[in-house]
Protein backbone atom coordinates (compact mmCIF):
# COMPACT_ATOMS: atom_id res chain seq x y z
CA UNK A 1 0.00 0.00 0.00
CA UNK A 2 1.10 3.12 -0.92
CA UNK A 3 0.83 6.75 1.28
CA UNK A 4 -1.17 8.81 -0.65
CA UNK A 5 -0.72 12.55 0.14
CA UNK A 6 -3.99 14.17 0.37
CA UNK A 7 -4.16 16.33 -2.92
CA UNK A 8 -5.45 20.04 -2.25
CA UNK A 9 -8.41 21.26 -4.20
CA UNK A 10 -7.09 23.38 -7.08
CA UNK A 11 -7.03 27.80 -5.96
CA UNK A 12 -8.32 30.03 -8.75
CA UNK A 13 -5.92 32.50 -9.83
CA UNK A 14 -5.79 35.67 -8.06
CA UNK A 15 -6.36 38.65 -10.15
CA UNK A 16 -6.75 42.08 -9.82
CA UNK A 17 -8.41 44.96 -11.77
CA UNK A 18 -6.87 46.73 -14.65
CA UNK A 19 -4.42 43.69 -14.89
CA UNK A 20 -3.82 41.51 -18.00
CA UNK A 21 -5.20 38.16 -17.48
CA UNK A 22 -2.07 35.86 -18.67
CA UNK A 23 -2.99 33.80 -21.89
CA UNK A 24 -5.98 36.23 -22.67
CA UNK A 25 -6.09 38.20 -25.96
CA UNK A 26 -4.87 41.90 -25.46
CA UNK A 27 -7.95 44.11 -25.20
CA UNK A 28 -8.39 46.51 -28.03
CA UNK A 29 -7.22 49.75 -27.87
CA UNK A 30 -9.82 52.11 -27.45
CA UNK A 31 -11.30 54.28 -30.50
CA UNK A 32 -9.01 56.76 -31.37
CA UNK A 33 -10.64 60.17 -32.09
CA UNK A 34 -7.30 61.17 -34.32
CA UNK A 35 -9.99 60.35 -37.35
CA UNK A 36 -12.06 62.83 -36.60
CA UNK A 37 -9.74 65.52 -35.74
CA UNK A 38 -8.26 65.01 -39.20
CA UNK A 39 -11.52 65.48 -41.20
CA UNK A 40 -12.14 68.87 -39.11
CA UNK A 41 -8.53 69.84 -39.77
CA UNK A 42 -9.15 69.77 -43.02
CA UNK A 43 -12.48 71.64 -42.75
CA UNK A 44 -11.23 73.94 -41.37
CA UNK A 45 -8.41 74.57 -43.78
CA UNK A 46 -10.65 74.27 -46.43
CA UNK A 47 -12.50 77.35 -44.75
CA UNK A 48 -9.44 79.42 -44.01
CA UNK A 49 -8.48 78.81 -47.79
CA UNK A 50 -11.86 80.19 -49.16
CA UNK A 51 -11.87 83.26 -46.84
CA UNK A 52 -8.42 84.32 -47.82
CA UNK A 53 -9.10 83.88 -51.31
CA UNK A 54 -12.58 85.59 -51.50
CA UNK A 55 -11.35 88.23 -48.75
CA UNK A 56 -8.11 89.59 -49.87
CA UNK A 57 -9.92 89.39 -53.25
CA UNK A 58 -11.44 92.15 -52.30
CA UNK A 59 -9.11 94.02 -50.21
CA UNK A 60 -6.59 94.14 -53.28
CA UNK A 61 -9.01 94.98 -55.61
CA UNK A 62 -12.00 96.92 -53.36
CA UNK A 63 -11.76 100.57 -54.83
CA UNK A 64 -9.79 103.04 -52.08
CA UNK A 65 -12.59 104.93 -50.09
CA UNK A 66 -10.49 108.49 -49.85
CA UNK A 67 -12.38 111.29 -48.47
CA UNK A 68 -11.94 115.21 -49.51
CA UNK A 69 -8.38 116.27 -47.70
CA UNK A 70 -6.99 112.50 -48.27
CA UNK A 71 -3.87 112.21 -50.49
CA UNK A 72 -2.91 109.50 -52.14
CA UNK A 73 -0.65 107.30 -54.59
CA UNK A 74 -1.90 106.72 -58.38
CA UNK A 75 0.27 104.38 -60.74
CA UNK A 76 -0.82 102.01 -63.22
CA UNK A 77 -2.23 102.41 -66.75
CA UNK A 78 -4.91 105.05 -67.18
CA UNK A 79 -7.77 102.73 -67.90
CA UNK A 80 -6.63 100.54 -65.08
CA UNK A 81 -4.76 102.46 -62.47
CA UNK A 82 -3.49 101.33 -58.72
CA UNK A 83 -4.60 103.80 -56.17
CA UNK A 84 -3.53 103.80 -52.40
CA UNK A 85 -3.85 106.10 -49.50
CA UNK A 86 -0.78 107.87 -48.36
CA UNK A 87 -0.24 110.80 -46.02
CA UNK A 88 0.14 114.16 -47.53
CA UNK A 89 3.68 114.42 -46.42
CA UNK A 90 4.78 111.19 -47.90
CA UNK A 91 6.77 110.97 -51.34
CA UNK A 92 5.26 109.19 -53.14
CA UNK A 93 1.74 111.28 -52.72
CA UNK A 94 1.00 112.32 -56.19
CA UNK A 95 -2.69 113.52 -56.14
CA UNK A 96 -4.74 115.04 -53.27
CA UNK A 97 -8.85 114.37 -53.21
CA UNK A 98 -10.58 117.82 -53.43
CA UNK A 99 -13.59 116.32 -53.71
CA UNK A 100 -15.37 113.14 -53.81
CA UNK A 101 -18.60 112.06 -55.79
CA UNK A 102 -21.02 109.68 -54.79
CA UNK A 103 -23.31 106.94 -56.73
CA UNK A 104 -21.36 107.68 -60.24
CA UNK A 105 -18.83 106.32 -62.30
CA UNK A 106 -18.99 109.64 -64.95
CA UNK A 107 -15.57 110.94 -64.34
CA UNK A 108 -17.29 114.36 -65.78
CA UNK A 109 -19.05 115.21 -62.42
CA UNK A 110 -16.31 116.31 -60.81
CA UNK A 111 -16.30 120.35 -61.19
CA UNK A 112 -13.60 120.56 -59.29
CA UNK A 113 -9.36 119.30 -59.17
CA UNK A 114 -7.36 118.59 -62.20
CA UNK A 115 -8.11 114.82 -62.62
CA UNK A 116 -10.48 112.74 -62.06
CA UNK A 117 -10.45 108.95 -60.88
CA UNK A 118 -13.97 106.57 -60.95
CA UNK A 119 -14.03 103.92 -58.75
CA UNK A 120 -16.41 100.71 -58.97
CA UNK A 121 -17.01 98.00 -56.52
CA UNK A 122 -20.26 95.98 -57.03
CA UNK A 123 -23.01 98.34 -56.44
CA UNK A 124 -20.27 100.88 -54.47
CA UNK A 125 -19.21 103.45 -57.69
CA UNK A 126 -17.93 107.28 -57.11
CA UNK A 127 -15.60 109.48 -58.43
CA UNK A 128 -12.30 110.97 -56.92
CA UNK A 129 -11.51 114.42 -58.01
CA UNK A 130 -7.45 115.23 -57.74
CA UNK A 131 -5.57 117.67 -57.91
CA UNK A 132 -2.01 117.62 -57.90
CA UNK A 133 0.35 117.25 -54.39
CA UNK A 134 2.36 120.57 -54.45
CA UNK A 135 5.70 119.47 -53.37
Amino acid sequence: MSASTPSAAPQEPQFTEGQPIPGAAPAPAPAKKSKLKKFLGVVALIVVAVVVKLGIGYVFNAPVRAEAGDCVKVTGEENNPEVETKGCDDKDANYKVVKVVENTFDVNACTVGEAALAQQWDADKFVLCLDPVKK
